[in-house]
């Protein structure tokens, strides 16, 4: 790669990079893991860049697929004992604040493809032709994961609309 080549990248790399953050964070609801899926991104993105014709598309399919893949490596079922440590965590660490954490709280708790296709279809804006492409399945599994993404997203959120006073007990203990 040449001079401005690398710095081709670095550009894209600069503008694109918190975008990214918020489609993996969306996918896999962990900031940790989504960090780990962008920069796995971004590295096969640099050793492709001169052979990609457009590196958004590629990108952003190696992000949601990085980030579904990153809850099933085996560090992830690493655990941690001793009288430090809790067993899993507190109630609260999931508890929504604000309208924009209810919807991620709920988004964590829809299945991991059905998440992936919802918020490329719906926070991404992207067409079912491209959703299809960036995972790789064709346009009826779009629409039927959209469509039962949406159904379970509904379902969490309704499930969820009845106990706020819930949190607020979970959050004072």
């Amino acid at each position: 790669m040449d001079r401005s080549q690398e710095l081709q990248f670095r550009e894209f790399a600069a503008t694109w990079m918190n975008h990214l953050r918020g489609v993996a964070y969306l996918t896999c609801g962990d900031w940790h893991l989504a960090e780990d899926a962008v920069s796995t991104a971004m590295a096969r993105l640099y050793v492709r860049w001169t052979k990609i014709d457009n590196p958004v598309s590629y990108v952003r399919r190696v992000v949601v697929n990085a980030a579904i893949d990153e809850r099933r490596r085996p560090w992830n079922r690493e655990r941690t004992y001793g009288d430090s440590m809790p067993d899993a965590p507190g109630p609260d660490v999931m508890a929504p604040t604000d309208d924009r954490d209810h919807l991620r709280v709920a988004l964590s708790r829809i299945p991991r493809r059905q998440r992936a296709v919802v918020v490329l279809r719906f926070y991404e804006g992207l067409s079912i032709e491209q959703v299809a492409q960036i995972l790789g399945c064709s346009t009826g599994t779009v629409k039927s994961q959209a469509a039962r993404g949406l159904t379970a997203l509904r379902a969490v959120l309704d499930a969820e609309s009845y106990q706020p006073d819930e949190w607020r007990v979970h959050r004072t203990r």
